[in-house]
């Protein structure tokens, strides 16, 4: 997978320069795996709403002033939305796994089986920074670096998930950046 977005980024920009951000909209694999990324490991897994009014949602009465606690991480691992929900497939937001419109996915709220940065008046706001500043930033690392992981013996990656508010790794994950020959940082 690093391999192939690594070639993408090489195949719009060179090897003549740096990644920029007016890169970022090609390669589309590369917003396919911030995408993917969002989607299995969202940086919150709850978002808390209040109602104001009694309503009744997919036939549950919900009373006035009752708080609402929308599992946004389980909402990306639902299999009545996502096809084998625990891959992880950027293909899904490429069209070259095509599963439905899941391509054409907004993750700001429009789609709500994909709430990474919750949705409407009270959604994240730096949600458009991150969204063109997360891409450009793995662009350049996967651009200049190789990537060991551990040791460079196992090769794994243990995404097991710990307790917690932002559900970090429960082991932590040690990379060892080897630098890829840059002839622009050269100069």
């Amino acid at each position: 997978m690093m391999e192939k977005a690594r070639q993408k980024i090489d195949s719009v920009v060179g090897r003549s320069r740096l990644v920029q951000e007016s890169d970022i909209a090609n390669p589309p694999y590369l917003q396919a795996i911030v995408k993917e990324t969002l989607r299995l490991h969202p940086t919150g897994p709850l978002i808390v709403r209040e109602s104001l009014e009694d309503c009744t949602i997919a036939g549950y009465k919900i009373p006035a002033n009752t708080r609402l606690f929308v599992n946004i991480w389980s909402l990306g691992r639902d299999p009545n939305h996502w096809e084998n929900p625990l891959d992880f497939r950027p293909q899904r937001f490429t069209g070259e796994d095509w599963s439905g419109n899941s391509n054409m996915m907004d993750v700001r709220g429009q789609h709500f089986h994909l709430l990474p940065f919750g949705t409407g008046r009270r959604s994240c706001p730096g949600a458009s920074f991150a969204l063109q500043f997360v891409p450009t930033t793995l662009a350049a690392l996967i651009q200049c670096f190789e990537w060991k992981v551990g040791d460079g013996e196992c090769g794994t990656v243990d995404m097991d998930e710990g307790p917690g508010l932002t559900l970090p790794r429960a082991h932590s994950l040690v990379c060892i950046p080897v630098s890829r020959p840059c002839p622009f940082l050269a100069a």
